[in-house]
């Protein structure tokens, strides 16, 4: 019930590779004994000259870095709780919106989604002088910040302006950006790619930040974008661009980039349109399954079966000797010709619907030796020729600001300085993945990424989840949102996302059926647990009575459900059953990955009919079980129906 310890996972990594650059200490502030890294040890492991001291040597610092990079590593008691009432189809979707702390929220991500995002793009504060940062607390120690993590200062601030005038300018910017960043990368896959969009005051900065935590060998590029067509204010010059920079988890495991096909080879080539099936909707080219190169391939000369029941062939000297679909036809001389697939492809294509027949030109020849009626072709589908597109240059001039604009009107959505749809949804089309994967955005604003996700999951058909995350900012009292009702930058969000999704869906009815258009929300919360269950050595015995149970009062079954997910590595967007056994609430997640009860007063029998359902783990209240009958046979009932079962008990 609490996030990792990043200090004490490093350790960890650094006991495996340098066993003898760990040794131990005394904790000053509990008196324990605790590992500790033995850094001249290890600098002399990692180099042939010790690098100390006042040896002169590139590197990258600034006031109250090592703090930032402890705020990073220091773990937080911290929860995510579901709030059904604010959510979009709640029971069925595979989206997140999550309220809070953007550094906080992404520590509570980081166990179940270690390695699972695909893509992050942020759109961070630009820095101008008027932003607002956040007040990251840098105390001197963990202590320090875990009492601070989740709180407001005394007035009841989270985020505080930036000033120029603030000598700790871009200090305070690089303490705010630096711990966000570590944090994210651990999250990305392998194969993962971060785009930040960021203003000139920064892209120093966040270059040289971002170089330490991804490394510089994995910066894909810094890629200038028009904001705006056309001159206007500035001293020297009138500012109309902002740039995207690009880092790879792994850049040896990421694909080249490719702009989407051009609407010239879509609308010469990709005419036809599938009527029927999963891929409904979606483009394709027919492209015709005749070899004409001279080739002597047995396994690529065998029957096809056309509509009317005949067997087509490509020409040649050999004639027949088998008749039925997907049979092997031997050539008896190279001049015979073959299809362009093997006949294990062929029957592997024909099975997904990816043949299709069309009048002949009396190329092809039957079973009789006769021109064939028909012509075979394959189906190239737009979607999975992403690699047609051109390597993009790196200067975007499509999606200017002013695009923006014009989707927020049309939503009827105040908001200032989004983004553009179609700019993020480029970004996505540049990486060659599986449609299913997961995109990340934690400075989500208007959502203006969930919006782009939705919008590319309606043009190629596919299944791409989002999670937003974004700190309920209030918005301004004399701002036009304030004015329509949105009292903070999640509601106007969460309801961009709504509008856009029906938008889209009534924009494309037959075709968007299936589209996931809603969103769980999530809002960041301090810990279920009460202090007893982090620290019981602190509490009095005369103070026992007070910690009966060691859950907070306030908290309910969907919480304390939420946080074990978090701990136990169930995706937050895991399908939920609730089923009702001996009239208690038992929750199914993920379908036997995780098992639940957290009412009072459960008997055996509930516990007996959790072990059942043998899954990977089960989860009870210490308070829950009816009395110590059952709590002795907890372990028994488990260890008779499900063995294999991890329990776990609050």
């Amino acid at each position: 019930m609490q996030t990792r310890d990043g200090v004490a996972d490093n350790i960890s990594w650094i006991s495996e590779k340098f066993p003898n650059c760990v040794t131990e200490k005394i904790d000053a502030a509990t008196g324990e004994v605790k590992l500790a890294v033995d850094f001249d040890m290890l600098r002399q492991e990692l180099s042939s000259e010790i690098v100390e001291g006042k040896d002169e040597r590139y590197q990258f610092v600034w006031p109250d870095k090592k703090k930032a990079i402890l705020l990073a590593n220091a773990p937080i008691n911290a929860t995510l709780r579901p709030c059904e009432e604010e959510s979009e189809d709640f029971a069925n979707t595979q989206n997140l919106y999550i309220e809070g702390d953007n550094l906080d929220v992404l520590k509570c991500l980081k166990e179940t989604y270690l390695g699972k995002i695909k893509m992050i793009y942020i759109d961070p504060p630009y820095n101008t002088g008027s932003d607002l940062l956040y007040n990251d607390s840098f105390g001197d120690s963990y202590e320090d910040y875990i009492e601070f993590s989740g709180q407001y200062d005394e007035l009841g601030n989270r985020l505080v302006p930036n000033l120029e005038s603030n000598g700790r300018f871009h200090t305070s910017w690089l303490n705010m950006i630096y711990p966000r960043l570590r944090v994210s990368r651990d999250l990305l896959k392998d194969d993962g790619v971060i785009f930040i969009s960021i203003g000139e005051g920064e892209i120093e900065n966040i270059t040289k930040c971002a170089d330490e935590v991804f490394g510089e060998s994995n910066r894909i590029g810094i890629v200038p974008r028009v904001m705006k067509s056309g001159g206007g204010k500035g001293f020297f010059f009138s500012p109309n661009i902002d740039y995207i920079i690009i880092y790879a988890k792994n850049i040896n495991s990421v694909t080249s980039f490719r702009e989407p096909i051009s609407e010239d080879i879509i609308n010469r080539l990709y005419t036809s349109i599938e009527t029927t099936g999963d891929r409904k909707g979606e483009r394709y080219r027919p492209f015709g399954l005749y070899q004409s190169s001279l080739d002597s391939r047995p396994n690529q000369r065998y029957y096809i079966e056309a509509p009317d029941g005949s067997l087509i062939i490509p020409p040649g000297n050999a004639m027949p000797e088998e008749n039925k679909d997907g049979a092997f036809v031997i050539p008896k001389s190279n001049e015979d010709k073959v299809w362009r697939w093997s006949r294990e492809r062929y029957l592997e294509e024909k099975a997904k619907g990816n043949i299709e027949f069309k009048k002949s030109d009396g190329v092809l020849i039957d079973s009789n030796g006769k021109p064939a009626k028909w012509n075979v072709y394959t189906k190239i589908w737009l979607s999975d020729r992403q690699e047609e597109g051109m390597t993009p240059v790196n200067f975007i001039t499509k999606y200017e600001n002013r695009h923006s604009a014009k989707e927020l009107k049309e939503l009827d959505i105040p908001f200032d300085f989004a983004k553009p749809v179609g700019l993020i949804a480029f970004l996505m089309q540049l990486l060659s993945f599986n449609k299913e994967e997961i995109i990340l955005d934690y400075f989500s604003g208007s959502a203006t990424t969930a919006h782009a996700v939705m919008q590319l999951n309606a043009q190629d058909n596919g299944k791409r989840r989002f999670i937003m995350v974004q700190l309920p900012e209030e918005t301004d009292k004399k701002s036009e949102a304030y004015k329509a009702g949105y009292k903070n930058i999640c509601e106007i969000g969460k309801e961009r996302i709504r509008r856009a999704g029906k938008k889209i869906k009534s924009e494309s009815p037959l075709t968007t059926q299936d589209l996931d258009v809603g969103f769980r929300v999530l809002k960041l919360d301090s810990t279920n647990m009460e202090d007893v269950y982090y620290a019981p050595a602190e509490v009095k015995q005369e103070q026992l009575n007070l910690f009966a149970d060691n859950v907070k009062p306030d908290r309910t079954g969907e919480d304390l459900l939420f946080q074990s997910m978090l701990d136990l590595g169930a995706t937050l967007d895991s399908k939920i059953e609730k089923i009702e056994v001996n009239g208690k609430v038992v929750y199914n997640v993920a379908e036997g990955y995780l098992v639940a009860c957290f009412d009072k007063e459960v008997s055996d029998d509930v516990v007996k009919a959790i072990a059942q359902m043998q899954p990977q783990y089960a989860v009870l209240r210490d308070s829950s079980l009816a009395d110590d009958s059952t709590a002795t046979n907890f372990e028994q009932i488990f260890k008779t129906f499900s063995p294999t079962t991890t329990c776990k008990i609050l």
